[in-house]
């Protein structure tokens, strides 16, 4: 793997940490601005809306540069987004630097996995995207607790302060080591957006929200389901969250080691077993051990869906990827955003704190069902036209393996 995926992963780490330590941070942040954890509440909310809207915004703005300059800029705004965050003299201007943060960060994930493609041979693709995700799988193990507890201690502000600092190390790290790839040539906004046009691109979406929305149900409501039914001490949520974290690191790995090999029964397996074991979730729940080990599957299994989808929306968007790519990673946001708010609506209506795991499992169950479906349809466009591309999971009607080797590369 090259080189210049370590600054990628770098500067994933870093968007990381910033996108999920706000949650344990949120009791300080509300006291030093004198709002309650309700509106403080906001600086999450506000910034899972900014990655959704800025993905493509950022990424239509990017489409007049070279890919290794937008990632540069992209950096360059996370870095002024969290040293606002960190002198922000009242609330409103924090829920800004959140925002201002939070618009870099599905364009970077989206660019870059279209860097990180293009960086090794095809058959390679999902292991380098994969590679780069490891550095946002890796900021919930290491960063964010880090970077809880050094708030916790010597103040919230310190901790955002250190976040913008690991920007500039990954900023310096794609300047130095990041290809300066051309821009590719013929491709204009409306070849990006004609991408849409593809139902397989639609439906790789579609399964990233309901999918990774599966995991979200159950882990936005973790604190209460650990505390209250299985009988864990508040403090321990964080290192519950830390196993969570160490699922998601694996799930990613074995992700991006199978999605070159065999993408479409990588999905059928893992969205499958997730909606399994969030379903035994509600069972598991109420026993420490089981909950804590069905804690790390649900990172693991949930993880394991995201380089496949990725490469997989990235085979189906061929010959314009960047947009669909971006919007791609708004998907796993809006996930998170609709599972949270379907499992506040199940434990509002009185059904008890694991009732948000019947909520994830349904959701895993749904996006299987999309995958059994997006299968058939290419089955059934393959019956029709040869495919042009040796990828698992991937057809692109009328080009050679080189041809779409050079799509790919652009």
């Amino acid at each position: 793997m090259p080189l210049a995926l370590l600054a990628l992963a770098i500067g994933a780490f870093g968007i990381g940490t910033t996108e999920f330590v706000i949650m344990g941070l949120l009791p300080e942040v509300a006291g030093d601005f004198g709002v309650s954890i309700p509106t403080a509440g906001f600086l999450v909310t506000g910034y899972a809306l900014g990655v959704m809207f800025g993905a493509p915004l950022m990424t239509v703005l990017g489409t007049k540069i070279s890919r290794k300059r937008m990632l540069m800029l992209l950096i360059g705004l996370f870095i002024i987004g969290n040293l606002l965050s960190a002198v922000a003299p009242v609330f409103a201007v924090m829920l800004i630097g959140r925002v201002v943060a939070s618009l870099a960060h599905g364009a970077f994930f989206g660019i870059g996995s279209v860097v990180a493609g293009d960086l090794v041979a095809p058959d390679k693709k999902a292991g380098a995207i994969a590679m780069m995700f490891t550095g946002l799988t890796v900021a919930n193990v290491v960063g964010v607790p880090l970077g809880t507890l050094l708030g916790q201690s010597v103040g919230w502000r310190v901790t955002f302060a250190v976040v913008a600092a690991l920007g500039v190390v990954g900023l310096v790290g794609i300047a130095k080591l990041v290809p300066d790839l051309p821009r590719a040539e013929g491709v204009r906004l409306r070849h990006e957006l004609a991408a849409f046009k593809n139902a397989q691109v639609l439906l790789a979406m579609a399964m990233t929200v309901l999918g990774f929305g599966g995991v979200f149900a159950a882990i936005t409501y973790i604190a209460p389901m650990m505390t209250h039914v299985a009988g864990f001490a508040d403090g321990s949520v964080t290192w519950l969250l830390v196993l969570f974290g160490l699922g998601m690191v694996g799930g990613n790995l074995i992700g991006g080691k199978y999605a070159d090999r065999a993408l479409m029964p990588l999905l059928y397996v893992s969205l499958g077993a997730l909606a399994l074991v969030l379903a035994l979730f509600t069972l598991t729940a109420h026993h420490k051990v089981l909950a804590a080990v069905t804690i790390a599957l649900i990172g693991a299994l949930g993880f394991a869906t995201v380089p496949p989808l990725q490469k997989r929306v990235l085979d189906q968007a061929h010959g314009a990827p960047t947009l669909a790519s971006a919007v791609n990673i708004g998907a796993f946001n809006l996930g998170n955003a609709l599972s949270a708010w379907l499992g506040g609506l199940v434990i509002a209506a009185g059904l008890g704190y694991t009732a948000p795991n019947w909520v994830g499992a349904a959701l895993a169950a749904a996006a299987l069902l999309l995958a059994f479906v997006s299968a058939a349809l290419e089955r059934r466009a393959g019956s029709s036209s040869a495919p042009g591309s040796d990828a698992p999971g991937a057809v692109v009607t009328g080009a050679t393996p080189a041809e779409h080797r050079t799509a790919v590369s652009h």
